[in-house]
């Protein structure tokens, strides 16, 4: 029997894994066990260091620069493009992660977006890691990263590791993640939704793109 988040279905399979639905709420969320996530980051670090070796990470700059505008009325830049190959995933999913930094003010912001380069190795090598765009701070200092990812099951493994880390440096309760099966990062963008702030959603559609960068 499925249980009803944000107005859809959360569906959950045999072995008891939540299968999300397209659109609306998310399950209730939270980290993997410090046991499972830290050794999968450290995984994680040794395969970016070969796939940075190899020059299969590249900086690309279609969407730099451009604001994108979410369902909640907030808005902000991208200030980077992170992609592995062709950044394109065979079994789409999108996710979008965000969090807010603790003691991060006005020119501290510039810093962390100088800094967050040194990041990169904390993601491209997790299985499936597709795209990413960086985002600046919303209008309520919430970051936020936009990424393609091949296979949902991977994209939730990523975030729920990735909150061990950003639960180092973030404010606690901040941290959220959202995953979109079937859904291409840029289709994700480019879908026509209704630009007005989304009052009275149960997520708030904080994760949720009106209109392209």
């Amino acid at each position: 029997m499925g249980l009803q988040r944000g107005g859809h279905t959360a569906a959950t399979d045999r072995a008891g894994a939540t299968r999300h639905p397209p659109f609306g709420g998310t399950p209730p969320q939270r980290p993997l066990p410090r046991r499972q996530a830290w050794p999968a980051v450290a995984r994680c670090v040794v395969a970016s260091a070969g796939l940075l070796a190899r020059r299969e990470v590249r900086l690309t700059h279609g969407r730099v620069g451009g604001r994108m505008r979410f369902a909640d009325g907030t808005s902000a830049l991208v200030y980077r493009e992170t992609r592995l190959g062709g950044g394109t995933a065979l079994d789409a999913c999108a996710l979008v992660v965000a969090f807010r930094l603790r003691l991060v003010r006005g020119r501290g912001h510039t810093l962390f977006r100088w800094e967050s380069m040194l990041n990169t190795p904390l993601f491209v090598g997790f299985p499936g890691f597709r795209s990413k765009l960086w985002l600046t701070a919303d209008e309520h200092g919430r970051y936020r990263g936009v990424y393609e990812w091949d296979g949902a099951e991977r994209a939730e493994h990523y975030a729920r590791c990735l909150w061990r880390v950003l639960g180092l440096v973030s404010v606690r309760g901040s941290i959220r993640y959202a995953v979109r099966p079937g859904l291409h990062r840029d289709d994700l963008i480019g879908l026509s939704h209704d630009p007005q702030p989304a009052q009275g959603r149960p997520d708030d559609g904080w994760w949720l793109p009106v209109g392209p960068p």
